[in-house]
């Protein structure tokens, strides 16, 4: 029997060190083992960072510790870790903001407190939380544990008290152990007790290393946090996180083609804000060699330069791959087997597209350029879909090429002129040789063609237009 993969875990460490340190080892403590085998795999990493005033300010702005805390999470998603904790209740004001933008679970210790709060044999009508200020003033805990609790804050005069405790110059976080650092600590937790709070939560991690030496009320019951932490993500490391999805597009082949689909993927969304927009990842690559050139002429093979745009998107965290370019579908086999994510075909979900909402269509013209006509790319996906085609004869072939890469072209810049004429020509010679549709194959002819055109004589499929509505309704799955 194969033994299940063992979840690797970060700890995000100098967010207090002593605490990240303590959390270390209460992961290894609470962890269930029957040999050395059976523990996590961790990785703890502390780097000192610098703020330019501490947690105790009233003014405290957390922006510096933001990116601390992004800069370590995202080293730690490069090292293959599954799950993050992060022992510091300043940065879980702020945990969204860093999930939205990482692969990796980040596990929450207000629900840790939140889970051993709701197992108290006796539901409490009110909560002591004991926390620095920011965290109070981003109501980190108001609302936590139900509309029926309340939370209850000591005075602010008692709370500087506390912060003096553990940020002062004398504090515990400046070595001090004395029983003078408790006196705050106890007044503080006394004025709760007697507001009617039956439950102590610490939200600051300092706490927790204190813990079995503070003098709590004997009404209250008190929660370690850090404890409760520690089982928690043992625990919540055992389900598969569901994250947002993201499209890795290979752009630059070509740049204003990748431009056209990004804006029709877009536009493809239906949205009620930005934030419901999908996740887009785009490796903008020019310098990928022509494909035409190299199916045709023998150029540069651009099989290596695909690949490595697509293992960039892929390693980017992208969930699938799109290349706005018809040509460069040549090479999607070949590289597809050496990927762990899919390319979308532009051929197939172009196909799809002509059978579903033109049915009565049978012959399918196609407008591309010659590496893409004689690799037989569309005619083999319209023959697969049951379709016939039409091509170009040499002098139209020429026409489209010229529309495409001549100096007049829109390679260059035109989408009007001497390029649309040209392919308008080739357009019509397909309609006259029995083209009911035509496909735009090259993804910078749907800038010329207008495809709410009526005197075309024949429906204009626009792979570009095709292949964005395809990624939208696959991430949307």
């Amino acid at each position: 029997m194969t033994p299940a993969k063992t979840l690797r875990l970060g700890i995000v460490g100098g967010l207090g060190a002593l605490s990240g340190a303590d959390l270390l080892y209460r992961i290894v403590e609470a962890t269930p083992v029957q040999s050395e085998e059976d523990h996590r795999e961790l990785i703890f990493e502390q780097k000192p960072m610098r703020e330019p005033i501490t947690p105790m300010e009233l003014n405290y702005n957390p922006t510096h510790r933001k990116l601390y805390v992004f800069d370590t999470l995202s080293r730690m998603e490069r090292e293959g870790c599954d799950a993050a904790l992060l022992p510091c209740f300043i940065t879980h004001c702020f945990l969204q903001e860093l999930e939205d933008e990482l692969d990796l679970k980040l596990i929450s210790m207000t629900e840790a407190i939140k889970d051993r709060v709701e197992a108290l044999p006796e539901k409490p009508s009110k909560i002591g939380v004991l926390t620095t200020p920011f965290v109070r003033r981003s109501r980190l805990f108001d609302g936590l544990f139900g509309k029926d609790i309340d939370v209850v804050y000591p005075t602010d005069e008692m709370e500087l008290a506390v912060m003096h405790a553990i940020y002062g110059e004398n504090g515990f976080k400046s070595g001090n152990r004395a029983g003078d650092i408790f006196a705050p600590i106890s007044s503080a937790l006394d004025y709760m007790s007697s507001a009617g709070a039956t439950v102590f939560v610490p939200g600051m991690t300092e706490l927790a290393l204190l813990f079995d030496r503070l003098e709590v009320p004997a009404r209250m019951t008190p929660i370690d946090s850090a404890s409760a932490y520690a089982e928690h993500a043992l625990k919540a490391t055992e389900v598969a996180r569901h994250r947002k999805f993201k499209v890795g597009v290979v752009g630059g082949v070509g740049p204003a083609a990748t431009v056209d689909f990004m804006s029709k993927l877009v536009g493809a969304t239906q949205v009620n804000r930005d934030q419901d927009h999908i996740k887009i990842l785009v490796e903008q690559n020019p310098q990928i060699p022509d494909r035409t050139e190299n199916l045709v002429n023998d150029g540069t093979d651009p099989t290596v330069a695909l690949y490595s745009t697509s293992k960039k998107l892929e390693r980017g965290g992208a969930d699938m791959i799109a290349i706005p370019c018809n040509t460069a579908h040549a090479y999607v086999d070949r590289i597809q087997r050496h990927l762990d994510i899919p390319i979308v075909s532009i051929l197939s979900a172009t196909t799809d597209h002509i059978t579903k909402n033109s049915p009565e269509v049978r012959r399918v013209g196609i407008l591309a350029t010659n590496g893409t006509v004689q690799s037989g790319l569309y005619q083999q996906a319209l023959k697969n879909a049951g379709l016939d085609y039409v091509i170009p004869d040499g002098f139209h072939q020429a026409l489209i090429m010229e529309a495409i890469y001549g100096s007049k072209g829109v390679k260059a810049g035109f989408t009007e002129g001497l390029c649309k004429e040209q392919i308008a020509q080739a357009f019509n010679y397909l309609v006259e040789n029995g083209a009911e549709a035509v496909i735009l194959g090259c993804t910078e002819l749907p800038l010329i063609v207008d495809e709410h055109d009526e005197g075309l004589g024949a429906v204009p499929i626009d792979p570009t237009d095709v292949l964005a509505r395809k990624c939208v309704q696959l991430a949307r799955s």
